[in-house]
């Protein structure tokens, strides 16, 4: 995983609340193994609509989602991560997020930024009106900030999941900050008890 400590770009509006896991990707895409290709997906059922906001060519290259409340609710799919950010998002803002989405999030490195609904409402408001509008997540300090707006806020992170973004840890990199003790815990082991080989 990429260490992530600020996040700088324009936003897209998805001024929609319950946004579920089968909507961000729906079930036809999950045939794959892999993590990559997934963007083609992304709300694909959406992208029917020549209006749907991703069809819009004022928000192309955007890598920050701006959502109503709830976001990720449905399956536990980390699909929906993989899609957003194959398709280009390095976050995403809402008022409210399912925790497993959030969790799931924080494993592959998509950061998940909650603030209040008044400053989501404002925020697609104004990327709305000026969809070059820049907006800055600091990740190290925990604040979200767009000077166009007046925007100056804080979310909440708590500090292992912030370390894993700064860091870069997924999980394989967590268990080899470990990995000293581990192989010490394998020259003790008994012989009888299982290896794996390979």
């Amino acid at each position: 995983m990429e260490a992530i400590s600020i996040i700088e770009g324009r936003g897209v509006p998805l001024d929609r609340s319950d946004v579920d896991t089968d909507q961000i990707i729906p079930s036809d895409w999950l045939k794959k193994v892999e993590r990559t290709g997934f963007g083609k997906g992304l709300f694909s059922e959406w992208k029917d609509d020549r209006d749907f906001v991703l069809n819009k060519d004022e928000f192309a290259g955007a890598t920050i989602l701006v959502s109503g409340p709830n976001f990720g609710t449905g399956s536990s799919r980390e699909h929906a991560v993989w899609a957003l950010m194959d398709y280009g998002f390095k976050a995403v803002i809402s008022s409210r997020f399912a925790d497993i989405f959030k969790n799931n999030c924080s494993k592959s490195g998509l950061v998940p930024v909650q603030v209040e609904e008044s400053t989501v409402r404002k925020l697609m408001d104004g990327i709305e009106s000026d969809p070059s509008l820049i907006i800055l997540i600091d990740v190290e300090r925990l604040a979200l900030s767009v000077p166009q707006l007046d925007i100056e806020v804080s979310f909440i992170m708590d500090r292992f999941t912030q370390e894993r973004y700064v860091k870069g840890l997924d999980d394989i990199g967590i268990t080899l900050k470990h990995s000293d003790e581990i192989s010490t815990y394998e020259t003790r082991r008994q012989s009888w008890m299982p290896v794996l080989s390979g």
